[in-house]
């Protein structure tokens, strides 16, 4: 007879397992892609068997669905969540730009950053996976626009398209050639674009 506080230790175990697997796959997802994640390499890589790993999660898709949810929730805790204490606008954008150039150089991900990384993997597909991408990348993008929003820009969404751009080309060039001044360069000119939003002109 199953006592609960039998079913809570599984149930513990199984969230751990869970956990584990998905922040795994998250991180593959950054070097090879989320179609190249499979029950196999996981397991290897977490030390979980395969069929531990298919109790947790029954399909590959469900795997990485997962993978994107554990990266939603690093993004919000590394890059997101720490700019929230700042005034809305220019101040805490140009607090999103330093967490995440902290996020990138952190090496939160093996492969850099999982945003930029699944939404150029996933354009133009359907389905739950390049859905749950989907949603992440405009998750970014509104938080973007409401904060250019904020600040008084002309246009926000575009705006928000710019600084978004900068941010994905540095991440692309550094992944590429190893070097953390991509970081430096785009930081600089995304606060051209925050400061122009609001009116201001460097060096004025």
């Amino acid at each position: 007879m199953t006592t609960p506080a039998t079913a809570d230790r599984r149930r513990a175990r199984g969230d751990a397992t869970r956990r584990r697997v998905a922040r795994a796959a998250a991180d593959l997802a950054t070097v090879h892609g989320l179609d190249a994640i499979t029950v196999g390499g996981l397991a290897a890589a977490t030390g979980v068997s395969k069929s531990g790993i298919l109790t947790v999660f029954p399909t590959r898709e469900a795997i990485q669905v997962a993978a994107v949810a554990e990266a939603r929730r690093v993004y919000i805790d590394v890059v997101i969540r720490p700019a929230l204490a700042m005034s809305p606008g220019a101040d805490r954008l140009h607090a999103l730009l330093d967490a995440w150039g902290g996020y990138l150089r952190a090496e939160t991900f093996p492969g850099g950053c999982f945003v930029t990384a699944t939404a150029t993997e996933y354009g133009h597909r359907t389905g739950a996976v390049a859905e749950a991408v989907r949603n992440l990348k405009r998750e970014w993008l509104d938080l973007l626009e409401r904060e250019f929003a904020a600040e008084g820009a002309a246009d926000p969404a575009a705006a928000a398209f710019r600084l978004d751009a900068y941010l994905a080309a540095a991440n692309t060039r550094r992944e590429l050639f190893g070097d953390d001044a991509e970081l430096d360069r785009a930081r600089a000119l995304a606060a051209e674009v925050i400061d122009a939003a609001g009116g201001r002109h460097i060096g004025a």
